[in-house]
């Protein structure tokens, strides 16, 4: 007997209830009361809410400024920024205009607090040299929206459940809203308005983006709306919303094309310059990538033999294969070939251009350096301070000769001596006398009493042989 095909509407079912039941945001699904105030209480910074954020954002400095990754992600792990701007879109979902406004007035208070904080740590730091975490944090990529957007569905989802995972602090990490603040604080202390800037627009297109998929998971949760009993001021509050909204997102959807656009050619200049800069005799030793929205610029430094005009044009039409067309081509080499240069020129420029590079990489860590040469300044003083306090020995073994004529050998030294229980350490002066005949205990200790009077010091030890 045929075995009956199972009809393929049923295989469509079966999948949609599979797919319902695992992806069903329902379940375990707090109240929306709860959740709408559990948004709410973390809106406002008052109180200990606020020392919090302050001493994440001075955590959060202190790892920016000594380039520790770790100490950036403990910051972000006690920072409560995510409240209000996750309050912003809760309240665009439910029309709730007064949640909005707050939410917006405490995260531009906390925003404030947060670089003025900031700002003070890094004024008074010795450090004022930007490492690559603060270098990080001044500009925005693709990468940086995607995160944020992402970040935030993942917030408003653990948000809204009964159980609260540690998708939360998760979020708090991978959204990284601290790190640009501080940078603006950097900014601010050193004068940088590029970093300020920079890192203050980073920030926005940070909240703007987790503001928007708070917005997108209230409607997918089908939060109610706020009821309003005057029509008019309904509408007059959907008007205010729609234009907050607009002037948020118009914005944002403007920077997000130019950060992809900027992404993806700094994607295919590096592609070009793997793959079409490679020249047998000659080497690329740096690149520059500078992109404006109306003009791109490839620099590229070779060392070597230098590149015929021929092979350069060869290239620049070679751009268009990247899709890089309309891009300037730059390529800077060691020396030109002009006739007459024999080996020993050619070797002079080129180490006039090593100089060159050793040169820029000395500017751009001056200021190590200089930290550097304090810290060779301190122990050339510490070994100045030890060396007078050198012993005397000649002296002392003539007067101790004139005392004693049983003492055959003797040394005296400072040493330190570690406490390996306390872990602490101290200096001590130590002794050594070797007698000709074994010695009386009042003798060792006419010596003893003798070394401290002289070397006019309370604690020594003394060692007798």
């Amino acid at each position: 007997m045929p075995t009956k095909a199972y009809p393929f509407k049923n295989i469509i079912k079966d999948f949609q209830l599979f797919f319902k039941d695992r992806f069903n945001l329902h379940e375990d699904e707090a109240s929306e009361k709860a959740t709408i105030a559990d948004i709410k209480g973390d809106v406002v910074f008052r109180g200990a809410n606020l020392w919090i954020l302050i001493f994440a954002i001075l955590v959060c400095s202190v790892g920016l400024d000594v380039n520790s990754t770790a100490v950036v992600i403990g910051a972000m792990l006690i920072s409560p920024l995510m409240g209000p701007i996750m309050g912003i879109g809760l309240g665009i979902g439910i029309y709730d205009f007064e949640l909005i406004i707050t939410a917006l007035k405490n995260l531009t208070i906390a925003t404030i607090i947060s670089v003025l904080a900031s700002a003070f740590y890094f004024w008074i730091s010795p450090l004022d040299v930007a490492q690559s975490e603060l270098l990080a944090r001044t500009a925005p990529t693709l990468w940086d929206v995607f995160i944020a957007f992402f970040g935030g569905l993942a917030g408003i989802i653990a948000s809204s459940r009964k159980e609260k995972s540690n998708a939360i602090p998760g979020v708090a990490i991978a959204t990284a809203l601290m790190p640009p603040l501080c940078t603006a604080g950097f900014g601010i202390a050193t004068s940088q308005w590029d970093y300020f800037l920079g890192a203050m627009f980073l920030f926005f297109i940070n909240s703007v983006f987790i503001s928007i998929s708070t917005y997108l998971i209230v409607l997918l949760l089908g939060y109610r709306k706020k009821e309003f009993i005057d029509a008019g001021r309904e509408k007059k509050v959907k008007r205010y919303i729609l234009f907050f909204v607009l002037a948020a997102v118009i914005p944002s959807i403007y920077t997000g094309y130019n950060v992809v656009k900027k992404t993806l050619f700094v994607k295919n200049a590096n592609q070009f310059i793997q793959q079409e800069m490679k020249f047998e005799n000659s080497q690329v030793i740096s690149s520059n990538l500078h992109y404006e929205r109306d003009s791109a610029l490839i620099e590229v430094t070779l060392f070597g033999e230098p590149i015929d005009s021929v092979s350069i044009v060869a290239r620049q039409k070679r751009l268009e294969n990247y899709n890089l067309k309309g891009v300037q081509l730059n390529i800077r080499q060691g020396y030109q070939k002009e006739e007459g240069v024999d080996l020993a020129t050619i070797e002079q420029m080129n180490l006039q251009l090593k100089t060159g590079i050793i040169e820029e990489l000395y500017q751009k860590n001056e200021a190590t350096l200089k930290n550097k040469d304090a810290k060779i300044k301190l122990l050339e003083e510490e070994i100045i301070r030890f060396r007078s306090k050198e012993m005397p020995i000649s002296d002392l073994a003539q007067e101790i000769k004139a005392i004693n004529n049983n003492i055959s050998q003797l040394s005296v030294a400072s040493t330190i001596v570690s406490n390996l229980d306390s872990l602490t350490y101290d200096t001590l002066i130590l002794a050594y006398v070797q007698f000709k005949i074994k010695p009386k205990t009042a003798e060792n200790k006419q010596i003893e009493d003798w070394l401290k009077a002289r070397l006019k010091v309370q604690e020594m030890k003394l060692v007798i042989q």
